[in-house]
């Protein structure tokens, strides 16, 4: 019999963001592990299973404990804040799956945080985009400076995630000064700290206004592309379509 584990993206973690499909498969597992935070806000929901955990930066040894588990029969869930497969365990998962041939990995999508922080600020990705981690951790940050340029100069609709850390205080001002030698400073951005949770921030900008703004780790940071503007406090970026505009024509009768 083939072992399974369900790699499941929880979206920013409360029940009415995530999906069907996660919450049936969080429902058939016998065990739950993840970092301890994203159990915190599924404790309630999901009690009555058994739930392991491992502090930050054990990612590899969480990934190992999903397998062991699994040998021992039992149906198991990795869950992932936000998606899986975007900057989560999947990919890791498959890497140390290739030891474990009797089991079988199944990603279960989530809702990112560039679509739900999106959705909070308009539609600033209605266009093209690109998602950039400002995380130094696992990219050297010369990688991350070429690959901003490279959005700025492509005029894409940027995303970044994790854009401060207690480490990382002054990486979105660097990230911006790297953006500001191609895009010009009056550009709409905006940003979004803790997505679907208590406290939910909602913030338009400009580019040169970003800059000097603080964020946390649970903040999401948007930059739009040279059709992007802010209306009516929301982040708009045009699709391109040609509108149609109503004019009132007077007619003598």
């Amino acid at each position: 019999m083939t072992n399974r584990i369900y790699i499941v993206g929880m979206g920013p973690g409360i029940e009415e963001m995530m999906t069907g499909e996660a919450i049936h498969a969080l429902e058939q597992s016998d065990v739950i592990i993840g970092y301890t935070v994203y159990l915190d806000l599924l404790s309630e929901r999901f009690k009555e299973k058994e739930l392991m955990s491992t502090p930050m930066r054990q990612e590899e040894k969480r990934c190992r404990l999903c397998f062991e588990e699994a040998k021992k029969g039992k149906k198991v869930s990795l869950v992932c804040s936000g998606d899986a497969g975007i900057y989560g365990m999947a990919s890791l998962m498959y890497e140390i799956g290739k030891s474990y041939p009797d089991t079988e990995l199944f990603v279960i999508p989530g809702v990112t945080a560039a679509n739900s922080g999106a959705a909070l600020l308009g539609a600033p990705l209605n266009h093209d985009f690109c998602v950039i981690s400002l995380s130094d951790l696992l990219t050297p940050w010369d990688k991350i400076e070429r690959r901003l340029q490279a959005a700025a100069e492509g005029d894409f609709a940027i995303v970044l995630y994790n854009p401060s850390s207690h480490k990382r205080k002054d990486y979105l001002l660097k990230a911006c000064d790297i953006l500001l030698g191609a895009i010009e400073k009056e550009r709409a951005c905006g940003y979004v700290e803790n997505i679907g949770r208590e406290g939910t921030k909602v913030v338009t900008c400009t580019l040169e206004e970003l800059r000097n703004r603080e964020v946390n780790m649970f903040t999401t940071v948007f930059i739009g592309n040279s059709g992007s503007e802010i209306t009516n406090g929301k982040l708009i970026t045009k699709r391109g379509y040609q509108i149609e505009r109503n004019t009132d024509i007077c007619r003598d009768n």
